[in-house]
Protein backbone atom coordinates (compact mmCIF):
# COMPACT_ATOMS: atom_id res chain seq x y z
CA UNK A 1 0.00 0.00 0.00
CA UNK A 2 1.51 3.60 -1.08
CA UNK A 3 2.33 5.63 2.65
CA UNK A 4 0.07 8.33 1.73
CA UNK A 5 -3.07 6.41 1.47
CA UNK A 6 -2.31 4.62 4.46
CA UNK A 7 -1.41 7.80 6.11
CA UNK A 8 -5.09 8.99 4.35
CA UNK A 9 -6.55 5.87 6.15
CA UNK A 10 -5.29 6.29 9.38
CA UNK A 11 -5.89 10.23 9.89
CA UNK A 12 -9.52 9.11 8.91
CA UNK A 13 -10.28 6.73 11.24
CA UNK A 14 -8.22 8.14 14.21
CA UNK A 15 -9.87 11.53 13.84
CA UNK A 16 -13.57 10.30 13.50
CA UNK A 17 -12.69 7.96 16.38
CA UNK A 18 -11.47 10.41 18.24
CA UNK A 19 -14.49 12.62 17.45
CA UNK A 20 -16.83 10.41 20.31
CA UNK A 21 -15.01 10.78 23.14
CA UNK A 22 -13.96 14.83 22.66
CA UNK A 23 -17.72 15.23 22.58
CA UNK A 24 -18.06 13.77 26.17
CA UNK A 25 -15.46 15.98 27.08
CA UNK A 26 -16.79 18.70 25.68
CA UNK A 27 -20.63 17.78 26.91
CA UNK A 28 -18.90 18.48 30.60
CA UNK A 29 -19.39 22.47 30.46
CA UNK A 30 -21.60 22.93 27.24
CA UNK A 31 -24.86 21.73 26.27
CA UNK A 32 -25.75 19.19 23.68
CA UNK A 33 -26.85 22.21 21.07
CA UNK A 34 -23.90 24.78 21.82
CA UNK A 35 -21.67 21.68 21.34
CA UNK A 36 -23.04 21.22 17.51
CA UNK A 37 -23.41 24.84 17.27
CA UNK A 38 -20.10 25.74 18.27
CA UNK A 39 -18.37 22.90 16.81
CA UNK A 40 -19.98 23.50 13.40
CA UNK A 41 -19.06 27.12 13.71
CA UNK A 42 -15.11 26.57 14.05
CA UNK A 43 -15.25 24.05 11.71
CA UNK A 44 -17.30 26.63 9.02
CA UNK A 45 -14.57 29.13 9.63
CA UNK A 46 -11.18 26.92 8.45
CA UNK A 47 -13.53 25.92 5.72
CA UNK A 48 -14.35 29.36 4.60
CA UNK A 49 -11.11 30.44 5.05
CA UNK A 50 -10.25 27.23 2.61
CA UNK A 51 -12.51 28.30 0.38
CA UNK A 52 -11.09 31.87 -0.09
CA UNK A 53 -8.32 30.76 -0.81
CA UNK A 54 -8.63 28.16 -3.92
CA UNK A 55 -11.51 30.24 -4.46
CA UNK A 56 -14.18 27.49 -4.72
CA UNK A 57 -17.37 28.70 -6.39
CA UNK A 58 -20.49 29.63 -4.63
CA UNK A 59 -23.35 26.91 -5.88
CA UNK A 60 -26.16 27.63 -7.97
CA UNK A 61 -29.05 29.22 -7.30
CA UNK A 62 -31.14 26.31 -8.20
CA UNK A 63 -28.60 24.03 -6.02
CA UNK A 64 -29.60 26.06 -2.58
CA UNK A 65 -32.67 24.73 -1.18
CA UNK A 66 -31.34 20.81 -1.60
CA UNK A 67 -28.21 22.02 -0.23
CA UNK A 68 -29.99 23.62 2.98
CA UNK A 69 -31.65 20.56 3.42
CA UNK A 70 -28.37 17.75 2.65
CA UNK A 71 -26.49 20.05 5.13
CA UNK A 72 -29.79 20.31 7.87
CA UNK A 73 -29.85 16.35 7.76
CA UNK A 74 -25.93 15.37 7.51
CA UNK A 75 -24.85 18.21 10.35
CA UNK A 76 -27.47 19.96 11.97
CA UNK A 77 -29.61 16.83 12.92
CA UNK A 78 -26.18 14.57 12.91
CA UNK A 79 -24.05 16.48 15.47
CA UNK A 80 -27.91 17.74 17.76
CA UNK A 81 -28.74 14.43 17.86
CA UNK A 82 -25.18 12.63 18.57
CA UNK A 83 -24.58 14.95 20.98
CA UNK A 84 -28.25 14.63 23.14
CA UNK A 85 -27.42 10.69 22.48
CA UNK A 86 -23.91 11.13 24.33
CA UNK A 87 -25.17 12.62 28.02
CA UNK A 88 -26.58 8.99 28.53
CA UNK A 89 -24.28 6.55 26.15
CA UNK A 90 -20.59 6.24 26.61
CA UNK A 91 -18.45 7.38 23.54
CA UNK A 92 -17.48 4.47 22.30
CA UNK A 93 -20.51 2.89 21.80
CA UNK A 94 -22.17 5.55 20.25
CA UNK A 95 -19.23 4.98 17.57
CA UNK A 96 -20.91 1.31 16.80
CA UNK A 97 -24.00 2.34 16.94
CA UNK A 98 -23.08 5.60 14.37
CA UNK A 99 -21.57 2.13 12.10
CA UNK A 100 -24.99 1.47 11.27
CA UNK A 101 -24.61 4.35 8.93
CA UNK A 102 -24.32 2.26 5.90
CA UNK A 103 -26.89 0.06 6.27
CA UNK A 104 -29.35 2.93 6.61
CA UNK A 105 -27.75 4.12 3.51
CA UNK A 106 -28.23 1.20 1.62
CA UNK A 107 -31.76 0.82 2.96
CA UNK A 108 -32.49 4.16 1.54
CA UNK A 109 -30.72 3.59 -1.41
CA UNK A 110 -32.84 0.78 -2.55
CA UNK A 111 -36.26 2.47 -1.87
CA UNK A 112 -36.23 6.03 -3.06
CA UNK A 113 -33.09 5.16 -5.72
CA UNK A 114 -34.46 1.38 -6.82
CA UNK A 115 -30.48 0.28 -5.89
CA UNK A 116 -30.83 -3.36 -5.71
CA UNK A 117 -30.07 -4.69 -1.94
CA UNK A 118 -28.88 -8.00 -2.14
CA UNK A 119 -30.86 -11.09 0.41
CA UNK A 120 -27.01 -10.58 2.26
CA UNK A 121 -28.11 -7.21 2.33
CA UNK A 122 -31.56 -7.73 4.11
CA UNK A 123 -29.28 -10.62 6.56
CA UNK A 124 -26.82 -8.21 7.37
CA UNK A 125 -29.81 -5.60 8.36
CA UNK A 126 -31.40 -7.85 10.96
CA UNK A 127 -28.05 -8.74 12.33
CA UNK A 128 -27.04 -5.01 12.72
CA UNK A 129 -29.88 -4.22 14.42
CA UNK A 130 -29.70 -6.99 16.64
CA UNK A 131 -26.59 -5.65 17.80
CA UNK A 132 -28.31 -2.41 18.48
CA UNK A 133 -30.42 -4.07 20.79
CA UNK A 134 -27.86 -5.96 22.55
CA UNK A 135 -25.64 -2.69 22.98
CA UNK A 136 -28.85 -1.18 24.48
CA UNK A 137 -29.12 -3.63 27.23
CA UNK A 138 -25.72 -4.03 27.92
CA UNK A 139 -24.34 0.09 27.94
CA UNK A 140 -26.31 -0.04 32.52
CA UNK A 141 -27.58 3.13 33.95
CA UNK A 142 -31.27 3.56 33.60
CA UNK A 143 -33.05 1.57 30.55
CA UNK A 144 -35.19 4.55 29.80
CA UNK A 145 -32.37 7.06 29.40
CA UNK A 146 -30.13 4.60 27.78
CA UNK A 147 -33.07 3.79 25.02
CA UNK A 148 -33.64 7.65 24.31
CA UNK A 149 -29.93 7.59 23.90
CA UNK A 150 -29.42 4.87 21.20
CA UNK A 151 -32.85 6.14 19.73
CA UNK A 152 -31.51 9.37 19.37
CA UNK A 153 -27.97 7.92 17.98
CA UNK A 154 -30.05 6.16 15.54
CA UNK A 155 -31.72 9.28 14.39
CA UNK A 156 -28.23 10.76 14.02
CA UNK A 157 -27.12 7.97 11.73
CA UNK A 158 -30.55 8.05 10.09
CA UNK A 159 -29.65 11.57 9.30
CA UNK A 160 -26.07 11.26 8.06
CA UNK A 161 -27.40 8.32 5.86
CA UNK A 162 -30.08 10.62 4.05
CA UNK A 163 -26.80 13.10 3.25
CA UNK A 164 -25.15 9.88 1.66
CA UNK A 165 -27.83 8.89 -0.29
CA UNK A 166 -28.73 11.76 -1.84
CA UNK A 167 -26.27 14.02 -2.13
CA UNK A 168 -24.75 11.80 -5.23
CA UNK A 169 -25.66 14.27 -7.98
CA UNK A 170 -24.19 17.51 -6.34
CA UNK A 171 -20.92 15.69 -5.78
CA UNK A 172 -20.90 15.22 -9.49
CA UNK A 173 -21.47 18.53 -10.18
CA UNK A 174 -19.57 20.11 -7.40
CA UNK A 175 -16.84 17.53 -6.45
CA UNK A 176 -16.38 16.09 -3.13
CA UNK A 177 -14.71 19.01 -1.28
CA UNK A 178 -16.77 22.14 -2.51
CA UNK A 179 -20.32 20.30 -1.65
CA UNK A 180 -18.67 19.03 1.69
CA UNK A 181 -18.23 23.13 2.11
CA UNK A 182 -21.74 24.17 1.07
CA UNK A 183 -23.18 21.63 3.72
CA UNK A 184 -20.93 22.19 6.68
CA UNK A 185 -22.06 25.83 6.19
CA UNK A 186 -25.56 25.03 5.60
CA UNK A 187 -26.16 22.68 9.02
CA UNK A 188 -23.60 25.87 10.70
CA UNK A 189 -26.79 28.01 9.33
CA UNK A 190 -29.34 26.34 11.12
CA UNK A 191 -27.33 25.74 14.53
CA UNK A 192 -27.72 29.48 15.21
CA UNK A 193 -31.41 28.98 16.49
CA UNK A 194 -29.49 28.32 19.22
CA UNK A 195 -26.74 30.62 19.63
CA UNK A 196 -28.37 32.72 22.66
CA UNK A 197 -27.03 31.97 25.79
CA UNK A 198 -23.77 30.79 23.87
CA UNK A 199 -21.48 33.27 24.87
CA UNK A 200 -21.90 32.83 28.75
CA UNK A 201 -21.76 29.15 28.51
CA UNK A 202 -18.04 29.94 26.79
CA UNK A 203 -17.29 32.03 29.43
CA UNK A 204 -17.99 29.80 32.50
CA UNK A 205 -16.63 26.77 30.51
CA UNK A 206 -13.87 24.31 32.19
CA UNK A 207 -10.21 24.71 30.02
CA UNK A 208 -10.36 20.75 29.57
CA UNK A 209 -14.23 21.36 27.73
CA UNK A 210 -12.93 24.39 25.41
CA UNK A 211 -9.86 22.47 24.19
CA UNK A 212 -11.97 19.47 23.28
CA UNK A 213 -14.39 21.65 21.45
CA UNK A 214 -11.99 23.62 19.56
CA UNK A 215 -10.29 20.11 18.52
CA UNK A 216 -13.59 18.51 17.30
CA UNK A 217 -14.34 22.14 15.51
CA UNK A 218 -10.91 22.06 13.65
CA UNK A 219 -10.45 18.31 13.34
CA UNK A 220 -12.92 15.76 13.22
CA UNK A 221 -15.37 18.09 11.44
CA UNK A 222 -12.95 18.88 8.61
CA UNK A 223 -9.75 16.82 8.53
CA UNK A 224 -11.32 13.65 7.93
CA UNK A 225 -12.93 14.76 4.54
CA UNK A 226 -10.15 16.19 3.45
CA UNK A 227 -8.60 12.34 3.68
CA UNK A 228 -11.92 10.57 2.85
CA UNK A 229 -11.75 13.34 -0.74
CA UNK A 230 -8.27 11.74 -1.16
CA UNK A 231 -8.92 8.28 -0.52
CA UNK A 232 -11.59 8.19 -3.17
CA UNK A 233 -9.90 9.97 -5.80
CA UNK A 234 -6.85 7.59 -5.28
CA UNK A 235 -8.60 3.57 -3.68
CA UNK A 236 -12.26 4.27 -5.17
CA UNK A 237 -15.59 5.00 -2.83
CA UNK A 238 -16.13 1.13 -1.83
CA UNK A 239 -12.25 0.90 -0.88
CA UNK A 240 -12.30 4.33 1.02
CA UNK A 241 -15.45 3.93 3.14
CA UNK A 242 -14.91 -0.01 3.86
CA UNK A 243 -11.82 1.04 6.02
CA UNK A 244 -14.40 3.26 8.03
CA UNK A 245 -15.63 -0.02 9.89
CA UNK A 246 -12.23 0.61 11.87
CA UNK A 247 -13.62 3.75 13.58
CA UNK A 248 -15.33 2.54 16.27
CA UNK A 249 -12.19 0.37 17.55
CA UNK A 250 -10.28 3.49 17.67
CA UNK A 251 -12.95 5.30 19.48
CA UNK A 252 -13.28 2.97 22.08
CA UNK A 253 -9.58 2.73 22.95
CA UNK A 254 -8.86 6.32 22.68
CA UNK A 255 -11.96 6.59 25.16
CA UNK A 256 -10.33 4.18 27.15
CA UNK A 257 -6.71 6.15 27.54
CA UNK A 258 -8.61 9.83 27.43
CA UNK A 259 -11.77 8.87 29.46
CA UNK A 260 -10.99 5.63 31.32
CA UNK A 261 -14.05 3.98 29.66
CA UNK A 262 -14.63 0.52 29.44
CA UNK A 263 -17.54 -0.82 27.81
CA UNK A 264 -19.50 -3.84 29.32
CA UNK A 265 -18.93 -7.52 27.59
CA UNK A 266 -22.79 -7.57 26.15
CA UNK A 267 -21.89 -4.15 24.71
CA UNK A 268 -18.68 -5.32 23.12
CA UNK A 269 -21.05 -8.45 21.82
CA UNK A 270 -23.63 -6.23 20.52
CA UNK A 271 -20.59 -4.38 18.85
CA UNK A 272 -19.20 -6.90 17.54
CA UNK A 273 -22.80 -8.04 15.82
CA UNK A 274 -23.86 -4.87 14.05
CA UNK A 275 -20.21 -4.65 12.15
CA UNK A 276 -20.75 -8.00 11.60
CA UNK A 277 -23.99 -7.58 9.91
CA UNK A 278 -23.20 -4.33 8.18
CA UNK A 279 -20.04 -5.33 6.58
CA UNK A 280 -21.63 -8.58 5.83
CA UNK A 281 -23.16 -7.61 2.19
CA UNK A 282 -19.75 -5.90 1.13
CA UNK A 283 -17.85 -9.16 2.25
CA UNK A 284 -20.05 -11.32 0.23
CA UNK A 285 -20.12 -8.99 -2.37
CA UNK A 286 -16.05 -9.16 -2.49
CA UNK A 287 -16.35 -13.26 -2.32
CA UNK A 288 -18.48 -13.38 -5.63
CA UNK A 289 -16.06 -12.03 -8.54
CA UNK A 290 -18.25 -11.52 -11.57
CA UNK A 291 -18.18 -14.47 -14.60
CA UNK A 292 -16.43 -13.53 -17.64
CA UNK A 293 -19.67 -13.69 -19.30
CA UNK A 294 -21.18 -10.99 -17.07
CA UNK A 295 -17.27 -9.19 -17.44
CA UNK A 296 -18.23 -9.13 -21.35
CA UNK A 297 -22.33 -7.76 -20.84
CA UNK A 298 -20.83 -4.72 -18.96
CA UNK A 299 -17.86 -3.86 -21.03
CA UNK A 300 -20.59 -3.82 -24.12
CA UNK A 301 -22.28 -1.19 -22.19
CA UNK A 302 -19.29 0.86 -21.32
Amino acid sequence: MNWRIAIAYSVTIIAWGSAFPGIKIALQSYSPEHLALLRLLIGSSGLIIFAVVKKIRMPDLKDIPAILLLGFLGFTVYHTALNIGEETVSAGVASLLISITPMFSAVLAAIFLKDRFSKMGWIGSLIAFSGVAVISAGNGGSLSAVAVGVLLILVAAAGESCYFVFQTNYLNKYGFIPFTIYTILSGAFFMLFFFPGTITEITQAAPSSTYALVYLGLIPTIVPYFAVAYLISKAGAAEATSSLYLTPVAAMIIAWIWLGEIPSVLSLFGGILTLAGVSLPHWKEKEEPLLPAKQDSIESKV
